[in-house]
Parts: C-alpha cells; sequence; structure tokens
C-alpha cells in the first residue's frame, strides 16, 4: 500500500491523501486550504496527474475536506465519489456557496484565479454523488472482477453531521482514515463510533495535537460556562455574538441555546442567524431521525424564533438585547459576523463569544488576541478597531483532545501510523506520545508531497 500526502502545506489545509493498493487507486477528501487564496490553496493534484484514480471518498462537507472536489473531478475523470447519507444531502449546498463565495472575493480582492469551479460544473458532476449507510461495504474498484476490488465502509466520527472515518480494505491489507473525529458527545451529535475497527494502517488527524486539557475540564461546565455568559449579556440589555461556522457549529450552539430556553435557563427571544446557517440548521432537523442523533426530539426550528438576518438589514438592527448565531467562524471580510464586530468590539456592555478554534491572522484571531482597551488592527475594511467589549473563548471543539486520539490510536493498535491534519508541534507531541506507549509503532508524518509505502 502507498500513501501520498497530496496538502501542499505542512499545516492544517488542503485535505487530500492518494491511496494505491492492489493495483487500485482512490482519493481520501478533496479539500481547499481554508486560509490560502486561489489555487495555491488546492491539493497538488498535478503531482499525480497520471493517477488512474477509480473512487473519490469524503470524510465530511466542511470545506478543507470536500471544497476542491470539482477540481478533483476535471484530474480524475474516472472517478465516483463516495460519502454517507446525510453528507449527500449537504455537499452540493457546500459546493454552490463556494462559489458564490469565490465569485465575491474576485470582484473585492481581484483574485483572478476565482472562481474555480462554476455552478454548472458542480450541476453536471452531481450524478457521480453517491451516499451510503453508516457501517455499509462498498466495493470501488472500477472495472474489477467479482471478488477482487477494494472496499471501503464509512463509520461514524461523531465531529459533523454526516461525518466518518473511512475503512479501506484489500485482501489482507487494510488502511483507517480518521478524517476529523470527535470522541465526546456534543448536544446534537454523539460521539464517534469505531468501537470493533481493525486495520493495519491509521492515517490520525492531530489538530489539537498541541491542546493540553485543563484539569478539571468537562464539556458540561463550559456549556453551562457559555449559557451563563449569554444570559449575563442579555440581561444587561448587551447585544451577544457567537461567530460560527455554518455547518456544525451553528447546529450545536443553537441546540444548547434551544434546551436552556426550554429549562428557562434564558429567557425566550429571536435568534438572529445566517442565510446558510439556517441552510443547514434545516437540514439537521430534515434528517435528524436518520443519522446518528442524540436529540432527535429537538426540531431547532420549533424550538427557536429564528430570524434570517439579511445584509440590507445589518446597519439598521437593533444590537442591544439581541442574540446573534452568525457565520462566519473566523471573520472573514465582508461577512455578517466581520460587520457586526466592527460594531459591537469598540462598545463596553457588548459582548462576542468565540466556541472554537480561530486561525492567529484572520480577524477573529486579532480581536481573541487583543486585551480590552487594546487598540489593534482587525482587518482591510474594518481599519483599526479598540475592544472595550466583553469577550469570551470557550472550548466546545467538534475535535477530539489529543488524549482522546493517542487512546484511540493504541486500541486499534495498527502496523503503521500516519500524522497529519495538525499543525508540526501537534504532530511532534502526538508522535512522541506514541512512540511511548506503543515502541514498536512505525510513525511518519509525511511532507506536503511526500508518498509513503506501508
Amino acid at each position: 500500500m502507498r500513501v501520498t500526502n497530496l496538502n501542499p502545506a505542512d499545516t492544517i489545509g488542503a485535505s487530500a491523501w492518494l491511496v494505491e493498493t492492489g493495483g487500485h487507486t482512490m482519493l481520501l477528501d478533496a479539500g481547499t486550504h481554508p486560509g490560502t487564496e486561489g489555487r495555491e490553496g488546492l491539493p497538488s493534484y498535478s503531482q499525480v496527474a497520471d493517477a488512474d484514480v477509480e473512487a473519490i471518498a469524503l470524510s465530511h462537507c466542511h470545506h478543507d475536506h470536500c471544497g476542491s472536489l470539482p477540481v478533483a473531478l476535471r484530474h480524475f475523470p474516472r472517478a465516483r465519489v463516495l460519502m454517507t447519507e446525510p453528507s449527500h444531502f449537504i455537499v452540493e449546498r457546500v459546493l454552490h456557496n463556494s462559489v458564490n463565495v469565490m465569485k465575491r472575493q474576485r470582484v473585492e480582492k481581484d483574485i483572478r484565479d476565482y472562481p474555480l469551479y462554476s455552478h454548472e460544473e458542480i450541476d453536471e458532476l452531481s450524478y457521480l454523488f453517491q451516499g451510503f449507510k453508516y457501517g455499509h461495504v462498498e466495493p470501488w474498484g472500477a472495472f474489477a472482477r467479482e471478488g477482487e476490488s477494494p472496499t471501503l465502509s464509512f463509520h461514524h466520527a461523531g465531529h459533523v453531521l454526516g461525518s466518518a472515518g473511512i475503512r479501506v480494505a484489500h485482501e489482507k491489507e487494510s488502511l483507517f482514515y480518521t478524517g476529523d473525529v470527535c470522541f465526546h458527545d456534543q448536544t446534537l451529535l454523539p460521539k464517534a463510533d469505531f468501537d470493533g475497527l481493525k486495520a493495519d494502517v491509521l492515517i490520525l488527524e492531530t489538530t489539537r495535537g498541541n491542546t493540553e486539557t485543563p484539569e478539571g475540564f468537562t464539556r458540561d461546565k463550559e456549556a453551562k460556562r457559555f449559557l451563563d455568559a449569554i444570559r449575563a449579556g442579555l440581561d444587561r440589555n448587551a447585544g451577544v455574538l457567537v461567530p460560527v461556522f455554518a455547518l456544525g457549529r451553528t447546529q450545536e450552539v443553537l441546540g444548547m441555546i434551544a434546551l436552556a430556553m426550554q429549562r428557562g435557563d434564558l429567557r425566550k427571544q429571536p435568534v438572529y442567524i445566517g442565510g446558510l446557517g439556517r441552510v443547514f440548521t434545516e437540514i439537521y432537523d430534515l434528517v435528524s431521525g436518520r443519522a446518528p442523533n442524540r436529540r432527535p426530539d429537538l426540531n431547532l426550528r420549533d424550538a427557536l424564533d429564528l430570524r434570517v438576518l439579511e445584509r440590507k438589514e445589518l446597519n439598521k438592527i437593533k444590537l442591544d438585547g439581541s442574540l446573534f448565531v452568525i457565520t462566519a467562524g473566523m471573520m472573514s471580510e465582508h461577512t455578517l459576523a466581520h460587520e457586526l464586530a466592527v460594531r459591537m468590539a469598540p462598545v463596553e456592555r457588548h459582548s462576542i463569544h468565540f466556541v472554537g478554534y480561530a486561525a492567529p491572522d484572520t480577524p477573529a484571531g486579532k480581536l481573541r488576541a487583543a486585551a480590552r482597551g487594546e487598540a489593534f488592527h482587525f482587518s482591510e475594511s474594518g481599519g483599526e478597531l479598540t475592544r472595550h467589549c466583553e469577550m469570551n473563548c470557550f472550548d466546545l471543539s467538534a475535535h477530539a483532545d489529543r488524549d482522546e486520539l493517542v487512546d484511540f490510536a493504541v486500541r486499534l493498535n495498527p502496523r503503521t501510523i500516519l500524522l497529519g491534519h495538525g499543525e508540526p508541534e501537534a504532530r511532534d507531541w502526538m508522535e512522541q506520545t506514541l512512540r511511548d506507549r506503543l515502541p514498536k509503532l512505525i510513525i511518519h508524518q509525511p511532507a506536503p508531497g511526500e508518498a509513503v509505502e506501508v
């Protein structure tokens, strides 16, 4: 078996792994780098231009794992695209939204490469997309004789709706790719179900490899702290902003708020959300009985007074006493979250609460790093801001803690582990800890473009 890391950066970026086994070739994920614009954010597809890829398997529908799918299909026109059933509901909406964003950025930032693909191209390719139930074993080798095709299966990863770890097997060899995984229950999504899996080779994410879990930390206590902060802001008639990613964080935060309102811990009032967040929330409600779900009884649209905030209303809306759960999590320029932050950050009574990761060089990362009363450069359009508002960061991540990842690897006990999807320091911590736990384990950290024989 041969595995090639096609992520062009030595960090979390455009997730894509080329797997060759028994004369067959598959691509695991086809992402884009969330912090890199233009073609530089694409996986290194040209490096493997001669590969006869028969299938592309998606772990989930975040952009860093699926955002370059139409580009990948240009390089590998024989491939069909395999994913879970919930992801099949989501993927086209994610890609169409990407086109809209790229079109806007072409004008606003003069990025001549954009859009990397079109709405028409997505529609023309959609017949290749297939959704499968968790645990279903699917042959994927094109034109293989019966009984000789390698197979794959999807296993609930607990990260976001539709997320999956992917097991690839051929004859006596097997590989398991975690994708992004969460080994603890969230509000809506139950933890990953990787029980009983066996694999010779493991591709392991390391997102939180350099994040130590504080002594006594529990998700329930963190969720209570988050809800207490929202209540305190609303009680003093502040505007409260929670910047979130449209898929996953939006629905988890709305779930927490809905349950708190049902308990009487938060007063019932409208919750303003973004348009894309509304779309994915409706999908969550639609498939709640057909996908792993801790609260299939909770319909977010029925439980909450959700109101889509339109851009034309942005400068007119009253901030005092309003609750905003708004995309985007990184507060990219020209998004609703960015524009609300420009208005709210300088005002002492308002609150901005972060619930996930924000890259340091993004507007959200800069705001998180700013001390109260400190002037800082927010963005080109936002200019210089001085943060006077209350600001908090809550660890409500949908990624597994580093110790949970190590424990899973030890239970799986593969022959070889490939570490990816993490910063160098995160991967180094994981490698050293795994070597201490499994001294005979073969561990690789494939560099961008590096192929490893496993």
